[in-house]
């Protein structure tokens, strides 16, 4: 990879034009998961201790290109002092910025980015205003990479730029997943649908040993394989998509795992009624069971492929995960996955919002080698697409 990091700049006396992602959940004018705010703070810092200046730039909402008071960054100020332990000072426009800087906080944050048309239209001009703001441009937004963005994109070609520290980690531990894994390499891919994850499957079977397939994704290609699924969710229209993708793993030696075993209910309903079924090509449920989760026999299986393996990326749930007990096999396999990370005998990382809510319902996510903070740009990475804001990096 050709991105410079912070160890690359001359920070002192330099104002350094950060983007972050600190779009997090606010209720009432508070606050309520400062996840993402407090995974910048070793950039800030690092810039601070530098003696840098630093000028975060960030969204919040889809205000699309209109001041929308409700979308303004004010309410992230007293989170954001707190994880940084430093003052900050919201610049409440663009033209006020370009009036001057304020040089009494410690730490500037610009209003809400996509106030500015400019931003989601990846104007120069409006990259060009910004960029006569500062000095050096780091992006530590690595969850807005797939977004062609003024501040992700254009913005970085117009200044001396390089990657923070979030940003770094999470291409560090892509590239050690993806791009030069220890082998054997294994994936575990869940959800609901697989025509939203047909690009990341066809780019996954031609660089993984193991491929899981769960959740409802597991429905569609166990009926293109001949099952009667009963009600399950599953997509008719992608069959053969399902079936050319087994296809294309198999001629490329990647092993294909389906659940052998389900736990099938009636009701899709926490609690609800349910037994074990086999499942396979000759499965054949009632027209109102519906397979919520993998079972007993599915987990061991996934237990003894996580064994061998080096490597394990994860995006997606194994079933129903949000109603018990039908998060059984999803916690169950990260809890395998998480022994082994532990032990020092597996590289794990994992990404997406439902993945990340998952592992932390099993109590694992703090025991996997990393997990991304990104959702699209995570699954685009998988998919092996380019991603322009870490391509203008690389230039």
């Amino acid at each position: 990879m050709g991105w410079k990091t912070l160890d690359d700049m001359e920070l002192g006396g330099r104002t350094v034009l950060v983007r972050v992602d600190i779009n997090v959940p606010v209720e009432e004018g508070r606050v309520t998961d400062a996840s993402r705010i407090e995974r910048i703070v070793p950039t800030v810092a690092d810039i601070l201790a530098a003696g840098g200046k630093p000028l975060l730039l960030a969204h919040f909402g889809r205000p699309k290109g209109k001041v929308v008071p409700e979308m303004s960054l004010k309410p992230l100020l007293p989170a954001l002092e707190g994880a940084l332990g430093r003052s900050v000072a919201l610049i409440d426009s663009l033209e006020t910025a370009e009036q001057g800087l304020n040089a009494d906080a410690d730490v500037l944050l610009l209003e809400n980015i996509r106030f500015y048309p400019g931003e989601e239209a990846n104007d120069e001009g409006f990259a060009r205003r910004l960029a006569a703001l500062g000095d050096i441009y780091c992006n530590d937004a690595f969850s807005a990479a797939h977004r062609a963005h003024a501040s992700t994109e254009a913005l970085a070609r117009l200044l001396p730029a390089c990657a923070g520290r979030l940003m770094q980690a999470e291409l560090s531990a892509l590239e050690a997943a993806l791009a030069t894994p220890e082998r054997p390499v294994g994936a575990v891919v869940g959800g609901a649908k697989v025509s939203t994850k047909i690009e990341l499957l066809e780019n996954l079977v031609n660089r993984l040993d193991v491929l899981v397939i769960g959740g409802g994704m597991a429905n569609t290609f166990l009926a293109a394989l001949g099952a009667d699924m009963g009600a399950s969710l599953k997509e008719p229209d992608f069959y053969g998509t399902a079936r050319d993708i087994l296809a294309q793993a198999d001629k490329a030696g990647c092993r294909v795992i389906l659940p052998v075993d389900g736990l099938v209910a009636r009701a899709f309903a926490e609690g609800a009624a349910h037994e074990v079924m086999a499942l396979g090509p000759d499965a054949k449920l009632a027209a109102d069971q519906m397979v919520l989760d993998a079972g007993p026999e599915s987990i061991a299986v996934l237990q003894a492929a996580f064994a061998g393996l080096k490597t394990l990326i994860w995006n997606g749930p194994m079933g129903a995960f949000e109603i018990a007990p039908f998060d059984t096999a999803t916690v169950a396999a990260a809890q395998a996955a998480a022994r082994q990370t532990r032990a020092g005998t597996l590289i794990s990382v994992a990404g997406g919002g439902d993945t990340v809510a998952a592992l932390n319902q099993a109590g694992v996510a703090d025991d996997f080698t990393y997990i991304s903070t990104a959702g699209g740009a995570f699954l685009e990475w998988m998919e092996g697409k380019e991603l322009p804001g870490v391509a203008a990096l690389n230039s």
